[in-house]
This record gives structure tokens, sequence and C-alpha cells, in this order.
């Protein structure tokens, strides 16, 4: 007879690894839909700076150094090259317009002078000998006039008493006709010469002028050379200082090499260099502060250069009222260049993020504090306090402003 046999109930031995299989799996599906995936990394919450995002004033400033300057620099270059012979006046020296900086001296420009002179004096003597031969020509000219229009009176005469007689038949009729051809050749002559005279007159006049312009181009030539030696004393052109002289004795100059300049100390400006990240921004006419002395001065854009070099280009700027008492050139003020008008807006304090970020994302704080989230955000303006958010955070936040060079590409912090 067979024996039936009770199947055993409740959770056996070889059912486990199937209900081990089913937990996991649920847990599995459970971490997948509702886990927290974000890559973490703990760090030292002593090692950060945490700053407060608040809605406040936001001036719109840049802080940057300038070099003093005079208002205007005058360029010390000798019109003529030479020998530096003298040094009149030392740098640093106060100089009158006129005044005598350094004196060269140009052997070959003082055989030019020679040799124009000379030149001068043989074409002098030539106008002159030219002169007196003309004169010569002149009377010889005169005598000749003279000595024909005594021709044409006799012949005149004969020829007025042949007619009269050979009116009256006491004479032949050749001896008419011969005074009568002697009087019209004497004519033709006296027509002639007087033609000659003229036209020898004119030329004399034409020959003279050319030699007297000639003679007065000469001199002028040796005024100009004359000139050219006055140039080898370099004057000052403006009343001032005399900055700089890069000259020894001895030395050589070529014109037009920079020699020295003279400042003008009557005003200053100031020179800086700003970043191009405000280039666009940057116009003349904008106002700018400096502290010196325990008070504050104005200062306003005068010129901004256009060009741009190693990342930054250069701003003049001028002084609005006093300025500083103990103003020297090559001082260095710390201005403070205002762009815009001061908004409301919501800022935060620059950090050593942004290099990191470009001011893309920050790590924003929960609000136990106990950890970060990587969050985008934008920023506008920045001066060298704040920057400006526009999008991203809200008043009363906490952000982390320090480095994230180590942080990576993780997306949260655990804050220990």
């Amino acid at each position: 007879m067979d024996i039936q046999l009770e199947k055993k109930r409740g959770l056996q031995k070889k059912h486990i690894p199937y209900v081990a299989g089913g937990v996991f799996f649920l847990v599995l599906i459970g971490w997948i839909i509702f886990g927290d995936h974000a890559s973490t990394l703990k760090v030292d919450a002593r090692g950060i700076n945490i700053g407060n995002v608040t809605k406040e004033q936001f001036n719109d400033f840049v802080r940057i150094d300038g070099q003093v300057q005079p208002i205007t620099v005058v360029q010390l270059s000798p019109e003529e090259g030479g020998i530096v012979r003298e040094k009149v006046v030392e740098e640093g020296a106060q100089v009158k317009k006129g005044d005598i900086i350094v004196r060269l001296s140009n052997s070959n420009l003082d055989l030019q002078i020679l040799d124009a002179e000379a030149q001068l004096a043989e074409k002098q003597n030539f106008l002159r000998n030219t002169q007196v031969a003309m004169e010569q020509d002149k009377l010889n000219n005169q005598l000749e006039k003279a000595q024909l229009d005594v021709d044409m009176s006799r012949f005149r005469r004969a020829y007025q008493q042949q007619k009269h007689l050979y009116d009256e038949n006491l004479i032949a009729k050749e001896e008419f006709l011969k005074a009568k051809e002697d009087y019209e050749l004497a004519t033709k002559k006296s027509t002639l010469v007087v033609e000659r005279l003229r036209q020898d007159s004119i030329s004399r006049t034409i020959q003279m002028d050319e030699m007297e312009t000639s003679l007065a181009n000469m001199r002028r030539n040796i005024q100009l050379v004359h000139e050219r030696k006055e140039h080898l004393n370099i004057r000052s052109q403006i009343d001032g200082e005399l900055g700089l002289l890069d000259v020894v004795l001895g030395q050589n100059v070529s014109p037009g090499q920079k020699i020295g300049q003279i400042n003008d100390l009557s005003n200053y400006k100031i020179e800086a260099m700003i970043d191009e990240h405000y280039i666009d921004r940057v116009k003349k006419g904008l106002s700018a502060t400096f502290e010196r002395q325990g008070g504050n001065f104005a200062l306003i854009v005068q010129k901004v250069y256009p060009e741009v070099r190693d990342g930054r280009f250069r701003t003049d700027f001028v002084f609005i009222g006093e300025r500083p008492d103990n103003i020297r050139s090559g001082q260095t003020y710390y201005i403070s260049l205002e762009l815009g008008q001061p908004t409301e807006s919501i800022i935060i304090p620059r950090g050593t993020f942004f290099q990191s970020t470009g001011g893309s994302w920050i790590f924003v704080l929960d609000k136990d504090g106990k950890k970060a989230y990587r969050r985008k955000i934008k920023i506008g303006r920045q001066n060298p306090q704040y920057y400006e958010v526009t999008e991203g955070l809200e008043p009363g936040e906490k952000v982390i402003v320090s480095s994230y060079e180590s942080y990576k590409d993780n997306e949260v912090l655990i804050l220990e």
C-alpha cells in the first residue's frame, strides 16, 4: 500500500536563492528610479570660502593703476647731425623756450659754408664784370646812334638841297637820284640800328635779371647753410623740465635722432593700461576718482587708444579741479573708473571659482549647509568686490566662492 507524503509548507532552503534575487532586483529598480546618481566628493569645510547671495546696490566700476605723466612731452631731435661738443644743461633742469640744451659741431657743414661763400664771391665778380661789359656796349651803341643821327641829318640836308636844285633844272637828274638814294639808305640804317639797340637793351635787361636772380639764390643758399649751422645748437621748444638727455660728449648724433625730451609741467595726465575685457565700455568722458593725502581727487577719461597690446589697452585721464600737492611724474595712483550708474542687483563676492567655471556655474549650499550642489548661473557685470548674477541664484542662498581646481567634474560636495 502506497503511503501519501504531506507537502512541506513555508520557505524552504531551495527557494532562498530565488527570493534573494528578487529582493536584489527590486532594490536595483528602486535605486535606478529614486536614487541620487550625481558624483559626490567629500571636502573639508575648513578649506573653503562661502559667500552670501544678497540683493544690494551694485557699483559698476573697475580698479586700475595709472602712472602720472606730464600733460605734454616734446622730443628733442636735431635737424642737423654732428658731434656732441657741449652739454649746456643736465637732466631735471628747468628750461625756457629757446634755451640751448646741446651744442653740436659739423666740419662738413663748415666746408659747405666756405664753398658756398666762395661761389657767391665768384658769381658777384662775374656779375660786376658783365655789368661793366654791358655798360661799355651800351656806350658804344649810344655813340653809334649819335654818329648815325649826324649822318642822317647830313643826308637829309643834301637830299633837300639836290631836290630843290633839280626842281629848278639846275642839276642833272643823276645827282638828284644819288642824293635821294643816300638819304633813303641812311633812313633804313637808322631804323635797323634803332631796332638792334632796342633788342640789345631787352637782352641786357633779361640777362641782368637772370644774373641778379641767380645771385639772390646764392645769397639765400648761404643764408640757409648758416641757418643749418645754427641748428647745431639744439634748443628747447617749450618752457618745461629737461626730463631726459641721452647723449655724451663726442657722440655722433644723426639728424632726427631722439636724444631727450622736455616735459611740460604746467599740468599732468595719468596714463593707465586697462584689461581688454572693458574696451567696449571705456569711453571718453567717463568719470574716475582716486584717494591721495586723505582726500579724493576727480579725473575724466581724455583719450582711449584703440590698439590692444598684451591683452590691455591704453587710456589717458586728466584732472578735474584740484590735484595732489606733491604730484610727480612716474607716481602710481590707484584709480576707480566708473563704468555705469549704481543699480539694485543680486550679487556674490568675487572669488577664485571664476577661473574654473568662467561664471557659468557654481556650487550652492543646501539649507543645512552639509552639502553643495552644482548649479548653472549667469554672471553679468563685475567690480573689484562683487559679481552681478543675472540668473540662477536667489537672495539668502550661500555659495562656495573659493577655488574649484580639486573638484573636477563632481556635482555634489559633502562638507565635513
